[in-house]
């Protein structure tokens, strides 16, 4: 149904971008320093059905239609950084109210916060991010073999739906360290206001990030 040789060249190029630094990879980080490892694996998720969603899109057109509208580009765009400075600043917004808490405490308390419909928020941060959009549409068709019986379409569906699903385990492993790393901070009584703090404002620079 595909050719072998494309999706070994698929699943290849998948994990390098996959494992390169980027704007999700920030996302996850900064939920699982704010919200504890099971906050990020809820990221990772949500990304990856964030995939699925862009496929569908890929495979109908729509991101077509984004590439060739400067407007509805534009909408997304805004929409999206909108989404990312709302997450920001309801993260930062919190830190306000967890330092007052902890002011009328002298008991560690947990540091993690109850998950707030984080798969869904990191699946709106990746469908509203018209650049993920046009990702799709310009890498996944690289891989397509027209001289094969298997449609077009088809080909561009599964190459859609096999990139989260080869992205999943990498963001696992961003967790899996960020959690590590956000473990020595969280021993600290005032470390996890200062994650937060940090968390927010990278919500926020992937907010601006998104417009530039």
């Amino acid at each position: 149904m595909l050719n072998p040789e494309y999706l070994i060249s698929f699943a290849v190029a998948s994990l390098v971008i996959a494992v390169a630094p980027g704007p999700s990879n920030a996302f996850l980080m900064a939920q699982t320093f704010t919200n504890g490892k099971n906050a990020g694996m809820q990221s990772a998720l949500g990304f990856a059905l964030g995939g699925v969603v862009h496929t569908l899109f890929a495979v109908i057109g729509l991101s077509a239609i984004l590439k060739a509208s400067e407007t509805a580009y534009s909408t997304v765009q805004y929409l999206g950084a909108a989404y990312l400075a709302y997450l920001g600043i309801m993260t930062l917004k919190d830190t306000l109210a967890s330092q007052s808490s902890n002011d009328q405490q002298d008991e560690q308390v947990d540091t993690t916060k109850p998950n707030k419909n984080v798969t869904f928020q990191a699946m709106m941060t990746e469908v509203l991010n018209p650049k993920v959009a046009l990702f799709f549409i310009a890498f996944i068709p690289q891989f397509v073999d027209t001289s094969l019986d298997a449609s077009t379409t088809l080909q561009l569906a599964i190459f859609g739906l096999l990139y989260p699903i080869l992205a999943f385990p990498i963001d696992c492993a961003y967790v899996y360290g960020g959690d590590k790393i956000a473990g020595y901070f969280r021993a600290h009584p005032q470390a996890p206001i200062w994650i937060d703090r940090i968390s927010g404002a990278i919500f926020i620079a992937l907010a601006i990030n998104l417009l530039l």
